[in-house]
């Protein structure tokens, strides 16, 4: 007789997220296509991780399903998935499709933080809602998935406001958070400098966030594609740094291949 427990799929062990706990550096790429082919052309390049956005790109849970499965042939490039928002409703499905990292968009707050993490908890822990058979469980086949599978799911809180860096410190505090993200974009926008994350105030008012996140002992995340600034981050102590994106990984080299075989347009 087969014995099922034995051969039963566990929870599957997330390893960015033990990774970060271990203080290993984890170098990422932003993907903004939308596709599962561009998702595995770049999960084959030996990211640590690959962040699949859906705030700021044309995605949805059906290419994100496809995306998913694009990964699972690269066991050491994780998946970290960005909601469109802070919202129990996305985040349920997500978590139903198998999604273990999430990058929460726009956390202000503590308050906004323990939010956060309650969606990816089930009663009486959080709100999680329960689905018996998901992608998740393995459809079914995973025993014990309800009990264990919080302590695979890493969550990571976006600071991009003036008023969110004013909170570092009681956002760290919240437990279950295990990561703080800076968002250049917004916050150089929140400062009044939109268009302009290397503006040098920008740098200044980031550097400084920086350390007060390695104060409280989390891990600290960042995105650009100046790779100078990555690389001052890395120096600083940033654990998880997403030094490039797909988007503009193709844009800049077709416009230089078009550059080298046609002359400016007037």
């Amino acid at each position: 007789m087969t014995d099922t427990a034995s051969t039963a799929p566990g929870v599957p062990v997330n390893r960015f997220k033990r990774a970060l706990a271990a203080g290993q550096v984890q170098i990422g790429l932003w993907n903004s296509l939308a596709s599962a082919v561009a998702v595995e052309v770049i999960a084959g390049s030996g990211f640590d991780w690959i962040l699949v956005d859906m705030e700021h790109s044309p995605n949805d849970l059906p290419l994100l399903h496809g995306q998913l499965q694009a990964l699972m042939g690269h066991p050491h490039t994780a998946p970290v998935v960005r909601p469109p928002w802070n919202d129990m409703v996305t985040m349920k499905r997500l978590l139903d499709l198998g999604v273990q990292t999430f990058l929460i968009p726009c956390v202000q707050n503590a308050q906004e933080a323990a939010a956060a993490v309650s969606h990816t908890r089930y009663p009486p822990h959080g709100v999680r809602g329960f689905a018996s058979a998901s992608r998740a469980t393995a459809f079914g086949r995973i025993p014990g998935y309800w009990q264990r599978a919080h302590e695979e799911i890493c969550v990571l809180v976006q600071v991009e406001t003036v008023a969110a860096l004013a909170e570092i410190e009681a956002i760290a505090a919240v437990p279950g958070v295990d990561g703080i993200f800076i968002g250049p974009g917004d916050l150089s926008a929140s400062m009044g400098h939109l268009g302009q994350p290397s503006h040098p105030e920008v740098i200044a008012t980031i550097d400084a966030a920086m350390k007060r996140i390695h104060a409280t002992g989390q891990p600290s995340g960042f995105l650009t594609g100046d790779e100078t600034l990555a690389r001052r981050y890395l120096d600083m102590g940033s654990q998880f740094v997403a030094v490039g994106a797909d988007l503009g990984l193709l844009a800049r080299a077709a416009d230089a291949l078009s550059a080298r075989f046609k002359a400016p347009r007037p």
